[in-house]
């Protein structure tokens, strides 16, 4: 296969770029189309040579799309429109207008680009946004296939949950057989590869927190079930899984570490509802932009300081002085993973970095707005295949 030409919109960081190179897939990146100034610069940072628009992709024309000569666009459109816990606007949400604009010019375009690979959160399949995406596929003669797909599916110990499409223009079709049901597995040709760096040791439940019940003498945690704690020594169990401290950073200087310990006040106030995991676990959940500031839903926090019990710790904290409790607490040293652990962990290079100017805050935003590189990859591998 001759090189392909890619185009990648609402670019951001660089995820799909940093996929497309993972994949294998002899391509190169044709022009990505972002307006996010920060992420521009990150995306300048790491790939100065790539074209890269900074405007919006309604002010791109039919005639310089046409121009770029791609054949191939890889796609994760804003994700605010669909998410479960925004007003989940839909097609009516300003920020999806970009999308329709490009349906609307899929089929007008003077080639159709081969492959298309959309990424977006869950809840996009229920949308008239997505409804809209397979009826322009459809109407363009495109074979296309649907996936809910997690990172954990290839070993790595991170939730994000996420929306994939890959189609395929005629008359090419897919390497597999598709289905119209939406795929929550790779197929089984792209499973989960056996790795030399995974350990089957077993782990025992006092090296990963997993909040049980009272029953066997552990937290449960303001909000959680207990369906919710069994589903998190599950997690911690798959020996399919990698264990976090392959993902961690070397720390250099105590101060490196200093900067992201949770500060007094927000161990006080939400020490019962955050997500505290070990560097032996094998899960954290997703983390989301607004990781390091705020704290519930946004992420797993480390217990960095393992020689310490955590249960013990917990035992009827809430009946404790602030004094005792806070003393407690940061004994467990309780940390934010490092905006290059959240890299690590979403699939992207050792060669990734940021500029030295971009603040820790907008690093974890950018982050939690980005993708998983290494699931991106397989789906190109397997869509160009």
């Amino acid at each position: 296969m001759d090189c392909l030409r890619a185009l990648e919109l609402y670019s951001g960081i660089g995820g799909m770029h940093y996929a497309l190179k993972e994949s294998g897939v002899s391509a190169e990146v044709a022009a990505a189309v972002d307006v996010n100034t920060t992420a521009n610069q990150i995306y300048k940072h790491n790939f100065p040579d790539t074209t890269l628009w900074s405007k919006t992709i309604e002010g791109i024309t039919l005639s310089d799309f046409d121009k770029l000569e791609f054949d191939m666009i890889l796609m994760s459109p804003p994700c605010q429109p669909f998410t479960r816990i925004g007003l989940q606007g839909d097609i009516s949400d300003p920020r999806a207008k970009s999308f329709l604009y490009i349906l609307d010019l899929l089929p007008r375009l003077s080639k159709l680009p081969r492959f298309i690979l959309l990424e977006n959160v869950k809840g996009f399949e229920t949308s008239s946004a997505r409804d809209a995406l397979l009826t322009t596929l459809r109407d363009c003669g495109y074979s296309f296939q649907e996936f809910l797909l997690t990172p954990t599916a290839l070993g790595i110990p991170n939730s994000r949950l996420r929306y994939f499409l890959i189609a395929k223009a005629p008359p090419d079709s897919f390497s597999f057989q598709t289905s119209s049901e939406i795929l929550e597995s790779f197929p089984s040709s792209l499973s989960v590869e056996s790795s030399s760096d995974s350990t089957t040791s077993s782990v025992s439940p006092s090296e990963c927190p997993h909040s049980a019940n009272g029953e066997d003498g552990h937290i449960l945690y303001k909000m959680e079930t207990a369906k919710d704690a069994q589903r998190k020594i599950g997690q911690n169990n798959d020996q399919t899984v990698r264990r976090i401290q392959e993902f961690m950073e070397v720390q250099g200087e105590d101060d490196d570490v200093e900067r992201y310990l949770l500060p007094p006040k927000t161990l006080l106030r939400y020490a019962l509802l955050m997500d505290i995991v070990r560097p032996t676990c094998r899960r954290s959940v997703c983390f989301t932009k607004g990781y390091g500031h705020y704290v519930e839903g946004t992420g797993s926090v480390l217990q960095s300081c393992v020689e310490e019990d955590m249960e013990e710790a917990f035992s009827s904290l809430e009946e404790q002085s602030d004094e005792e409790k806070l003393r407690r607490l940061q004994r467990l040293r309780l940390r934010y993973f490092t905006p290059r652990e959240i890299a690590n962990l979403m699939g992207f290079s050792p060669d990734f970095t940021f500029p030295e100017d971009i603040s820790i805050k907008q690093r974890y935003r950018v982050l939690g707005n980005s993708l998983n590189v290494h699931v991106v990859a397989r789906l190109i591998k397997l869509m160009v295949s």
